[in-house]
């Protein structure tokens, strides 16, 4: 079956999508809306499947490959929820200490896909971290409806100093080099930004279509700042440019990159808002960013 991509479906199916996901749409609510953009002989319960993560043929890096090792691991977390678990990915047979990343994953916890992209790191030579935020509620429960519903329950207090404890931890991992970057998406890529805000020993700092922090906290970043934008995601991308502003202001390294004609999402394989173009273009250049600013 040939796989969907997002030119298939109706744009405004794509806006209520996206409305969903994000929680300001009940799954309801979308099955109601949505049925009149579904092609001929699709139901909207139909539409929402088509939609919705695929996360078995979007894998790019076994679980068992070889070339990495992989493990869960948890550390105590006193100004967040106590501890902390995530998912530690680095290469087999590193030689010399090695860059480290945190990845920070969208509004569903630790998933597949998210595991997924911490072993690509490792697979470029970086050891990988992906805490799991849903991990005081039991973890990432393997459905992404029962993620968001408890991922609204989360006292995002205590998840960012998760966020921030992980960010420590990488620093001072025996294996690591003392350099610290971090990459999210969409709720990740928000992370990415407010720890740029919040860590003065940041490296860099590469957010995928993440919410922008105020003026005033951008003056506090030190980090380089890689950042990506999907043209066709007003809600997010229109935030962009008085964070430009506010991070001229503030002399910040920055990069940042629309891509256009692309969807919110346009890097996570798993859905058809997937842009396998703008995707590996992103992903490049966040790889070469991490080289450029986490080696030495």
């Amino acid at each position: 079956m040939t796989r969907k991509i997002a030119a298939d479906f109706h744009p405004e199916a794509l806006k209520l999508f996206d409305q969903y996901v994000h929680g300001q749409l009940s799954r309801r609510g979308f099955l109601q809306r949505a049925g009149q953009f579904a092609a001929a002989g699709v139901t909207a319960e139909g539409l929402l499947l088509a939609l919705s993560p695929s996360f078995a043929e979007a894998q790019q890096v076994p679980t068992d490959d070889p070339r990495i090792k992989t493990r869960y691991v948890e550390h105590p977390s006193p100004q967040g929820y106590g501890k902390l678990r995530g998912y530690l990915a680095q290469p087999a047979k590193a030689k010399g200490k090695l860059p480290t990343v945190l990845v920070v994953h969208e509004n569903r916890g630790l998933n597949p896909h998210i595991e997924d992209i911490a072993r690509r790191l490792a697979l470029d030579n970086f050891i990988a971290f992906a805490p799991d935020a849903l991990f005081p509620l039991g973890g990432y429960p393997g459905d992404e409806d029962k993620a968001r519903e408890l991922f609204t329950q989360l006292d995002q207090t205590k998840t960012h100093a998760d966020f921030v404890t992980a960010a420590g931890i990488l620093k001072t991992l025996p294996e690591g080099n003392g350099k610290v970057g971090v990459v999210g998406f969409c709720y990740g890529g928000g992370i990415a930004n407010y720890l740029a805000t919040k860590l003065p020993d940041l490296a860099a700092a590469a957010p995928f279509y993440g919410v922008q922090p105020s003026a005033e906290e951008a003056a506090n970043i030190k980090a380089a700042l890689l950042l990506h934008y999907a043209e066709k995601d007003d809600r997010i991308t229109s935030g962009w440019s008085a964070y430009e502003t506010a991070l001229k202001a503030a002399k910040v390294n920055y990069q940042a990159f629309i891509y256009p004609g692309v969807q919110h999402g346009f890097n996570n394989d798993t859905t058809p808002r997937y842009d396998e173009a703008a995707a590996k273009l992103a992903w490049q250049r966040t790889v070469a960013f991490f080289d450029k600013y986490l080696r030495a």
